[in-house]
């Protein structure tokens, strides 16, 4: 389902609308996102990316520019999660915050990457299939693991401006 609250840049392809659940977020020009992708209210994400399927991208997320999210990517919004409140009762949106989290430009996430809340992943950086990713990765960084540790630099990174078609 695609909710009217949605905006939609030129050119965005959804390779399945009745096999999504967007709402209240935004998609930059160019963007394509895969089935089963839920991208939930007052998400960003960038011109010219690619969200592939299964992934869920929680409200407080920003994608910049040219990123990469492969299958099964999962972003957190929340760094105490709980069900219910201190007196029993089910939380609702009043009984805790959202932490933000930012992807930089050009960066890539490999599939069933897990993304904690807060995290702020680098321009151009690479991170590697199936990392817990549970601090910030810095620019051209790749990182791998659970916990993700920084296992070398991307080779002969490309401009960012270039991935992400902005001006050099």
């Amino acid at each position: 389902m695609i909710a009217a609250s949605v905006v939609l840049g030129e050119g965005v392809v959804i390779h399945h609308p009745d096999l999504v659940n967007l709402y209240g977020c935004r998609i930059g020009d160019g963007s394509r996102v895969g089935a089963f992708v839920e991208i939930q209210k007052n998400a960003v994400i960038g011109r010219n990316c690619k969200i592939s399927s299964h992934s869920f991208v929680c409200e407080g997320v920003t994608v910049e520019d040219g990123v990469f999210v492969g299958h099964g990517v999962m972003f957190t919004n929340d760094i105490y999660p709980r069900a219910v409140a201190s007196d029993g009762s089910l939380q609702t949106e009043a009984d805790w915050a959202v932490v933000s989290t930012r992807v930089r430009e050009g960066a890539s996430i490999g599939s069933n990457a897990t993304i904690l809340a807060g995290i702020t992943i680098g321009m151009g950086a690479l991170v590697g299939a199936g990392a817990v990713v549970t601090r910030d990765v810095p620019d051209y960084a790749i990182v791998a693991g659970v916990p993700a540790e920084v296992t070398g630099r991307v080779k002969d990174a490309p401009p960012v401006a270039r991935i992400a078609g902005g001006a050099q």
